[in-house]
């Protein structure tokens, strides 16, 4: 009986998802990537880096969940997303009657561009542009070792959202440069050559209001 009923709410899930997908709904970091980003080399600047960061790690993620591919060499792909200036700082909110910080806000910013290469010569989709992340926390000297395993967690979550953040505005970007270069590619037709070399305007658009410079 049990088994019966679980494998009817199986059924009604995938009914339901595939529903969603059709009318355009995706699961966060699962929608469908655009023609500039089936064939992308992600490439982060950072000389003294001895692990890959969480934000490269989430947005070579996402792009295969939606579809595209990440190629392991710059020359091998359509476009080359680079991100570079990857900082995280850490702000004091407010402190006990002791003078001992209790709150505390992180900081992730990253600056990211788009390039390709068209006869040999490297053409820039995106300008330089940064997003920054923030989320507070609180702290407790009683609990040390319990907070520092949540304050690593909460800067793994900064930085898979800063990936989001990175995609959701590189396609905004591309849909301000050509509707064509944003819009997903239809199921099993690559996009044409005509779509994605348009003529192109480099430009900088501010970086998101919402979160808050980091320190230098």
């Amino acid at each position: 009986m049990n088994l019966i009923v679980k494998s009817s709410s199986l059924a009604v899930i995938a009914a339901l998802t595939a529903v969603l997908a059709a009318c355009g709904f995706h699961p966060v970091g699962s929608r469908p990537m655009p023609p500039s980003l089936q064939s992308v080399f992600v490439e982060l600047i950072d000389p003294y880096r001895v692990t890959t960061p969480p934000v490269e790690e989430a947005l070579k993620a996402r792009i295969v969940r939606g579809g595209g591919e990440v190629k392991s060499k710059a020359d091998e792909a359509t476009t080359v997303l680079r991100l570079s200036d990857l900082r995280e700082a850490q702000e004091v909110l407010s402190i006990d009657n002791d003078g001992r910080a209790i709150e505390y806000r992180l900081l992730t910013r990253v600056t990211f561009e788009m390039r390709r290469v068209v006869d040999g010569k490297a053409e820039v989709l995106i300008a330089p542009e940064t997003q920054t992340v923030s989320r507070d926390y609180s702290f407790s000297a009683q609990q040390i070792l319990a907070k520092e395993a949540e304050e690593a967690r909460l800067r793994r979550y900064i930085q898979d959202e800063l990936a989001e953040r990175v995609l959701l505005r590189v396609e905004a970007r591309l849909s301000a440069i050509d509707p064509g270069l944003a819009r997903p590619a239809e199921a099993g037709k690559p996009a044409s050559n005509a779509e994605q070399q348009p003529e192109l305007k480099p430009g900088i658009v501010p970086a998101d209001a919402a979160g808050a410079a980091v320190p230098g």
